[in-house]
């Protein structure tokens, strides 16, 4: 019963920031490589940014130096501070779950970020 429930989401201005934030349980999570993806309107789904069981880091070339993804294994929680948004950043953004030996990877439900003026 692998569980992860996204929050943060919402309607933001071009330049301002947002936090999203995806608990996860019914998993030992900190041996997991966890990650958030986002897909727009007519667009595939693509990887922006991830973060390994061992904090090894990579984010999406059009993400650097404005979104830092991040764990708190004691909550079970795995976060993603956006600032300097632009309206390229609207999306449905997923966060994910992975365990690649085992072949275990999880998704959560997703959660709207729009960028508009």
């Amino acid at each position: 019963q692998v569980q992860l429930v996204e929050s943060g989401g919402g309607l933001v201005q071009p330049g301002g920031s947002l936090k999203l934030s995806c608990g996860f349980s019914g998993m030992t999570f900190s041996i997991y490589d966890m990650g958030w993806y986002r897909q727009a309107p007519g667009k595939q789904r693509e990887l922006v940014a991830a973060m390994s069981s061992g904090s090894n880091t990579n984010y999406a070339d059009s993400v650097k130096g404005r979104f830092t993804i991040s764990r708190d294994n004691a909550k079970n929680t795995i976060f993603l501070q956006m600032t300097g948004l632009k309206p390229e950043d609207t999306a449905v953004y997923y966060c994910n779950a992975k365990l690649g030996w085992a072949g275990y990877n999880y998704w959560g439900q997703g959660t709207q970020v729009t960028v508009s003026s």
